[in-house]
């Protein structure tokens, strides 16, 4: 009996995934367990196992379209078997306007959004296309023919285009952005992910911010040792100040476990343990993975903690479940890097607080014995939930951050 290959929900704010690529060919035999075609959502890439022992008898969607979840890809069976039942776009005309049980909101209806015939779609021109992006650049009026794609074997998607359509001096077409008041540009999964978690965590708390500064000779002194220790030995960790900050953090939550906490509305979950959250810029957008456990890791470990899971959310292999705002119990966000000497950080609920980390300004400052001389300072910014910690305790808190790194040694 055939069955479906469906396209998996990745978390609940997951509405479309990518297909990379077809590891299988139609007609072609397959094992249970066998990677059929990997994936990716806007956050992270996976790969998709045969669900049963079959002859791949039809694949719907070839690579580089976008598939809603719980659509059927392909179709696993028997040869000879019939294959029409299980097609989308059958399934799709025929199917009641009600919404399915399956998911929160009404899916998007396959034949709005895709032309359903990916040979056609793939191979009726010189420039491979998905049919999203050819849709899109159709309604904006876009020539695509010369522009270089970033799906499987150049061929353009979606998020080409949209990129292309959110740069107002576009090189590729400057006669169409010439001599226009503005430019439009569609909202990426990510970007409405992203809005619409900002939106709520300003809507749905208390916040506020306090600011202060932290002498970090120590930390500079610290981070020289490790430059020469690694140039001489890259066996040697490569420490970074950001590292050595969410070190100070940590041993800051440990003693001040109210900031290490979740509010829930009508009870606050204080944790104790620190998963560490840190922010992430990346080419898809902010994204907020948890090293889980941090509190139990020694510098070495926790600053290979970071960057491994940075890496990965810039590659897309994240954990989804990293990335999910409960997974952390408490934020650092630096910005220190941009020159950005004062900021206010939103805090990513249910958590309680978030730190942001600036850039370091020399300040003249007591050296000791009456003499004065610039020292390196840098910013502290610790928004929290007025709703989970007063401001007392969240000074204290604050302050223990601050003595942690200036009582920094290596």
């Amino acid at each position: 009996m055939a069955i479906a290959v469906i396209m998996p929900k990745q978390g609940q704010s997951v509405e479309t995934c990518i297909i990379t690529r077809w590891f299988k060919n139609k007609g072609e035999s397959v094992s249970a367990g066998d990677i059929l075609f990997s994936y990716e959502t806007d956050k992270a890439s996976f790969d998709l196992e045969a669900p049963a022992e079959g002859t791949l008898l039809e694949i719907f969607f070839e690579d580089g379209a976008e598939v809603p979840v719980l659509v059927n890809v392909a179709v696993i069976g028997k040869p000879g078997e019939a294959t029409n039942s299980f097609n989308p776009a059958i399934l799709s005309a025929a199917a009641p306007e009600a919404p399915s049980p399956e998911k929160e909101k009404e899916p998007v209806k396959v034949a709005d959004a895709y032309d359903l015939n990916p040979a056609v779609s793939l191979h009726s021109g010189k420039t491979r296309i998905s049919p999203r992006a050819k849709r899109l650049a159709a309604d904006k009026k876009l020539d695509y023919s010369n522009l270089s794609g970033s799906g499987p074997n150049g061929r353009i998607i979606a998020g080409d285009i949209e990129k292309l359509l959110s740069c107002a001096a576009a090189p590729f077409y400057p006669a169409q952005t010439s001599g226009t008041e503005y430019t439009e540009a569609p909202l990426s999964n990510v970007r409405k992910l992203i809005a619409k978690a900002m939106l709520a965590s300003l809507q749905n708390s208390a916040q506020l911010t306090h600011h202060m500064s932290a002498d970090v000779r120590h930390l500079l002194e610290a981070r020289k040792i490790i430059k020469n220790r690694h140039a001489t030995d890259k066996n040697q960790p490569d420490i970074t100040l950001n590292d050595m900050i969410c070190w100070c953090v940590i041993r800051a939550l440990l003693k001040h476990t109210e900031a290490n906490s979740h509010f829930l509305d009508d009870r606050i979950k204080i944790f104790n343990k620190v998963h560490l959250g840190i922010a992430v810029d990346t080419q898809r957008g902010l994204m907020v993975p948890a090293i889980k456990n941090a509190c139990g890791m020694d510098l070495p470990k926790l600053s290979e903690a970071l960057k491994s899971v940075a890496e990965a959310c810039k590659k897309g292999s994240i954990s989804p479940e990293l990335i999910q705002s409960s997974a952390a119990t408490f934020t650092v966000s630096n910005l220190g890097n941009y020159g950005v000497e004062m900021f206010t950080p939103v805090i990513n609920l249910p958590q309680a607080g978030i730190l942001g980390v600036c850039t370091i300004i020399n300040r003249p400052a007591d050296t000791g014995n009456n003499i004065f001389g610039f020292v390196p300072y840098i910013g502290l910014s610790l928004t929290y939930d007025h709703r989970a910690i007063d401001g007392g305790p969240a000074t204290l808190f604050l302050k223990e951050i601050k003595e942690q790194i200036e009582a920094f040694r290596y």
